[in-house]
């Protein structure tokens, strides 16, 4: 078939049968395919994404929500899939309106690259990765780099019985180099990552002059010195500041957290918890995101949501029953990571945005400190409001100055100290976007993005 538009008559059936015994019921159809390859010395590995296809049902019964899935798109399938949903409705209180406003969305939305990275093939795309891995191998001292791409190309075609039809295409590439350096026994890496909505132009993006760049730094940390430990001026880079913003008021925000009393953000919405210069927002509209999408899995255009308005906690993000709980309004952050996997409230593009201090200003403030670099990864603790963020490097920060090079270290305290503690936010000249996977319950991992601008506060840091 075409496209998934072709099982659309399919899907209607199974909803004018489900609208006669509640009263609300919606499909989300998704086909879905992939391919990577990671490139090395001694072997070349190829990886083809398991092909998704299929739907999940969902239902109002009154009290609950019951729903059913099928990997299979015709009618004997789905029927079934009707079957299931039809005895779960048996016995409930079905009476009475789904929580939350219905979305009534009728769009179609296409990512549409005009050279999609899939008509590259595996041959194309191990070809990149060859070049990639020469221009980083040919600088004197790096042995070994490892070069990955690939591409995800995701269908999705939801319905409901309120009238919502929301047909979109959202076509995923990614990137990433890490040389590697040997000497005397130790070891390092340094990396460069990408991707986004889009096609082969993002692969573009590993120009031989900043992987040969790239693999100069490597080397440079064979002699880096362990970064300091203690309580300190901290600058965050872009890539950093986005992680603090995804553990910070991402996870925490998530308003269905709210309803379960699990987050320690929930008592303070509206207050001031930083300066008047800091803006979190998360944005699932985001032109070209790693995060974005046209609309959620219930039908909500993706949107633009601010968490933190000029240093006041001004919002979370919402499903729609989340939203009829707490008298909000759904925020098109409901998202799947499949069609046979649980709804749940979840980030896209999760970012600080840019405030007006130069590069130089924010050093020259810090005086003395660290500037944390090349984000890896962070934790936190949604209760207790405590989060960690690691890097791969960094640089002491001397007498206003960039100083020494430091090898990687781990950022660690309480979000609302940390907030309270900024000082600085970059323009808009240093903003950059990262890309990264989230996880919500068992292997409900989906595509995030993270980013921001330069963001100098106080922390405790020490070596990862």
């Amino acid at each position: 078939m075409a496209d998934l538009r072709d099982y659309e008559p399919n899907l209607d059936r199974i909803l004018t049968r489900l609208e006669r015994r509640s009263a609300f019921a919606e499909i989300l159809a998704e086909r879905a395919s992939g391919e990577g390859v990671q490139v090395e010395r001694r072997s070349t590995t190829p990886n083809v994404q398991p092909r998704m296809h299929g739907a999940i049902v969902r239902a109002w019964a009154g009290a609950r929500w019951v729903e059913a899935a099928s990997t299979d798109l015709e009618m004997p399938a789905l029927e079934s899939v009707a079957d299931a949903i039809e005895r779960d409705l048996d016995g409930s209180a079905t009476a009475g309106s789904a929580p939350g406003e219905s979305a009534t969305t009728d769009e179609e939305w296409r990512t549409d690259p005009p050279h999609p990275v899939s008509e590259l093939g595996m041959e194309g795309m191990v070809s990149i990765g060859k070049d990639v891995f020469g221009w980083a191998t040919a600088v004197p001292g790096i042995k070994e780099c490892q070069v990955s791409m690939g591409w995800a190309d995701d269908e999705r075609l939801y319905l409901n019985t309120a009238g919502a039809r929301c047909f979109q295409t959202l076509s995923r590439v990614r990137y990433g180099v890490a040389p590697v350096a040997m000497e005397n026994g130790r070891v390092e890496f340094d990396f460069l990552s990408g991707g986004g909505l889009g096609g082969r132009e993002i692969l573009e993006e590993m120009t031989e002059s900043s992987v040969r760049e790239l693999a100069r730094g490597t080397l440079d940390l064979l002699h880096a010195k362990a970064p300091p430990t203690g309580q300190m001026p901290v600058l965050l880079d872009p890539s950093v500041a986005g992680l603090f913003a995804h553990e910070s008021f991402g996870h925490g925000t998530e308003a269905d957290q709210f309803v379960r009393d699990r987050s320690y953000l929930k008592p303070i919405l509206g207050q001031m918890v930083g300066p008047t210069q800091l803006t979190i927002a998360d944005d699932g509209a985001f032109p070209g995101g790693w995060g974005t999408i046209f609309c959620d899995d219930e039908g909500h255009p993706g949107q633009k949501t601010l968490l933190v308005d000029h240093g006041r906690f001004v919002g979370a993000l919402h499903d729609r029953e989340s939203a009829a709980v707490l008298g909000a309004k759904a925020t098109g952050n409901t998202r799947r990571s499949d069609c046979l996997s649980r709804a749940f409230v979840r980030m896209t593009n999760t970012y600080v945005e840019p405030g007006s201090w130069s590069l130089d200003e924010l050093l020259a403030e810090a005086k003395n400190g660290i500037l944390l670099e090349r984000g890896t990864s962070g934790i936190e603790d949604p209760l207790g409001g405590q989060m960690q963020l690691k890097v791969k490097k960094g640089h002491r920060i001397e007498n206003g100055r960039v100083g020494e090079l430091v090898t990687s270290m781990a950022l660690s305290g309480r979000v609302l100290d940390f907030l309270r503690d900024i000082r600085g936010v970059g323009r808009e000249g240093d903003t950059k976007m990262e890309t990264g996977y989230c996880g919500k319950g068992h292997s409900d991992l989906l595509p995030v993005g993270t980013g921001g601008a330069h963001l100098l506060s106080t922390a405790v840091v020490g070596p990862a």
